[in-house]
């Protein structure tokens, strides 16, 4: 499952033509041949939204050494209402919990319990698209972990995703969604000036206007700080019609005032961008609520009326801890850290 074509064939030894065929056969037909390798999900939770049911899943990791205890991937399909459709976006995880620390995410209150190999990331497109049989149109990064601290299992990963003789999802169906690591990012910054790449989405997660707001919830900026980062945002290489989502959770009496909507305006003047305006969904112990609705659309009306594109994101399978920020088991909490990966050699 982490390999792209060129690589599975040239590893598997056998003539290229009939290996080719054999993994085209693994991922379009599904594990009807191979049912040893077919991921079943532990547990699949369904709530209802008004586009269709949002569909959680676990997926058992197995141990990688002796003694290491058994983990879980949790993963989330999501119905996406379009014009004359509806989709489906299948939000990944890239680590077991999150050392970020975020103090608005379930994730982040795990910890990091280890980052998750390419094959592991891709087993859940294939849970979701073979086991759950659902048609997956598009993929995000923004379940657990932080991609760009697995940056190469990451880049891998979606290198198989959108293998032509594989998943097959267009690159501009993916969105890698960060917390605003700047070492990954200018990593990353090269990658999408390779050839095919270009059209890979860019979600950052800001959540604040300024730093001292960004310090007290999200702890990478105390080292990264916006002023870095925004110039790293405005000079982003995109496509001519690509925009950078700006991740905006709003907590009630924390950044959701029309102060803090003019101020993040100002912050973002120069990056090209849209401000993806969330909810906050409670994770377990909150100190905040949920943004009452009327809160929510002055935000939105706050950041329009200065010329800012913006959207709101609906509040989808929070019933079920499957919406965004929520993911996480609480049985396995604070394990041992584990090292982080942000590039080869790094």
């Amino acid at each position: 499952m982490g390999l792209t074509r060129e690589e599975f064939v040239r590893e598997s030894g056998a003539p290229a033509q009939a290996a080719l065929e054999v993994y085209k056969r693994f991922f379009r037909e599904g594990p009807s041949e191979f049912p040893p390798l077919a991921p079943v999900p532990t547990k699949s939770l369904v709530t209802p939204s008004p586009e269709g049911e949002v569909t959680k899943f676990l997926l058992a990791v197995p141990p990688r050494r002796e003694g290491e205890q058994s983990l879980e991937t949790e993963s989330v399909v999501i119905p996406m209402m379009r014009r004359h459709s509806t989709t489906k976006t299948l939000c990944v995880s890239s680590q077991v919990g999150c050392a970020m620390g975020c103090t608005f995410c379930e994730t982040a209150q795990m910890g990091l319990i280890r980052s998750l190999t390419a094959a592991e990331i891709v087993r859940q497109w294939y849970a979701a698209h073979h086991i759950l049989t659902h048609d997956i149109k598009n993929i995000v990064f923004m379940g657990m972990g932080e991609p760009l601290d697995n940056y190469d299992e990451v880049i891998q990963s979606i290198r198989v995703l959108t293998d032509h003789a594989g998943p097959s999802i267009a690159m501009g169906s993916i969105t890698l969604s960060t917390v605003g690591r700047i070492d990954g990012l200018l990593l990353l910054r090269e990658q999408v000036k390779q050839t095919g790449w270009k059209s890979l989405n860019l979600a950052v997660s800001i959540n604040a206007p300024n730093d001292a707001i960004r310090d007290s919830i999200m702890p990478i900026n105390r080292s990264m700080p916006l002023d870095e980062l925004v110039p790293i945002l405005e000079t982003w290489p995109r496509r001519k019609s690509g925009a950078i989502c700006v991740e905006y959770v709003l907590i009630p009496g924390v950044n959701a005032s029309a102060e803090h909507a003019a101020e993040l305006c100002e912050r973002f003047r120069g990056v090209r961008c849209c401000v993806n305006v969330i909810p906050y969904n409670p994770r377990r112990d909150s100190p905040w609520p949920s943004p009452t609705e009327e809160e929510v659309w002055a935000f939105l009306h706050e950041l329009e009326s200065r010329g800012q594109f913006c959207k709101r994101r609906r509040t989808k399978g929070r019933d079920s801890m499957a919406a965004c920020g929520q993911l996480g088991n609480e049985a396995i909490r604070k394990r041992k850290f584990v090292g982080l990966s942000v590039g080869e050699g790094s």
